[in-house]
């Protein structure tokens, strides 16, 4: 049964701050770890923080492991470089491989959602040795693009599709930042559309029955302090990334791997999981949720705390 985790809990998590290159990173540390088992770091997305995962630190170090979960790189209270070049996704590796360093692992298990779930898939291609084990979450691992992403993204799905109005510097930051609640409580996905609508809708600003009032204040006044813009840099780094990952064109994911989605998840409406088979050589399951949505680990805690039990007790 879900259990209610409130904002003074979460903040008496100890935090250790870690450096990676020019960045350093709050790296929220939970649970003493039994002997044997390698440390689990939960990744998030956009427009997450750490503390989108704060169901999952608590079961998974009740359940006897170290819980490491980073407010990535451009988040919260980790550093935000001007330069979009920083969020490239070597040197968003870079940093999951530096959180092991701080702590003296060899390895982990890696647990993305979204955004984070492509970083995750990333560090299992780029470096495989310190992945013990991996679990993607909304975003389905795939295979290298056969050209540059973006350009296929716009002739497919338009100028005004999310990841294509991201592109220039400042437009969407600005937007999004306008009305903080407004934006991480709507149910439409971004765009110049959405965002040059004045008239807001019945219940537009209502959150959504897994986010009470404390915790969407939590996220509001994080986002209200820091902008979008570390987030958003992400996605303009995505024809840099496909530049920067030739070398790992040919390479499967043959660690462990889980990935877990929602029946309504719009991802899947673009992001089909169709290469799952060709890409995780030693997929261990495939959970949809029934009636979930994007934000699963939030919406759902107790069916993804299950199988993320589940899926280390074979692999940790």
């Amino acid at each position: 049964m879900r259990k209610h985790i409130s904002i003074a809990e979460w903040e008496r998590v100890a935090t250790r701050e870690v450096t990676s290159g020019d960045v350093t990173l709050r790296v929220y540390d939970h649970g003493e770890g039994r002997p044997g088992r390698p440390p689990v770091v939960l990744c998030h997305g956009f427009p997450e923080l750490a503390f989108s995962w704060r169901h999952q630190l608590f079961a998974l170090a009740e359940a006897g492991y170290r819980v490491l979960v980073p407010d990535m790189r451009g988040y919260g209270g980790s550093s935000r470089p001007a330069d979009v070049d920083a969020y490239d996704i070597l040197s968003l590796c870079g940093d999951l491989a530096a959180i092991l360093y701080d702590v003296g692992a060899d390895d982990a298990v890696f647990v993305g959602h979204d955004w984070g779930a492509n970083v995750v898939w990333q560090m299992a291609l780029a470096h495989p040795e310190r992945v013990r084990a991996v679990a993607g979450m909304s975003v389905p691992v795939s295979r290298r693009a056969p050209a540059p992403p973006l350009p296929i993204l716009r002739e497919r799905l338009g100028d005004d599709f999310y990841m294509v109005w991201f592109q220039e510097p400042g437009v969407a930051d600005e937007a999004l930042r306008r009305d903080v609640r407004r934006t991480l409580v709507t149910k439409e996905i971004y765009s110049a559309r959405w965002a040059a609508r004045t008239e807001l809708e019945e219940g537009e600003l209502t959150p959504p029955p897994w986010l009470d009032a404390d915790e969407l204040a939590y996220y509001v006044d994080t986002f209200e302090a820091t902008g979008f813009s570390g987030g958003l840099n992400y996605y303009r780094n995505l024809d840099r990334n496909w530049a920067l990952t030739e070398h790992l064109a040919e390479r499967r994911v043959t660690q462990p791997s889980l990935f877990v989605t929602g029946s309504k998840d719009p991802v899947a409406q673009f992001m089909p999981a169709k290469d799952l088979d060709r890409m995780l050589t030693d997929r261990r399951g495939t959970l949809v949720i029934d009636g979930a949505g994007h934000w699963i680990q939030q919406q759902r805690p107790d069916e993804v705390n299950a199988a993320l039990l589940e899926f280390l007790s074979e692999v940790g």
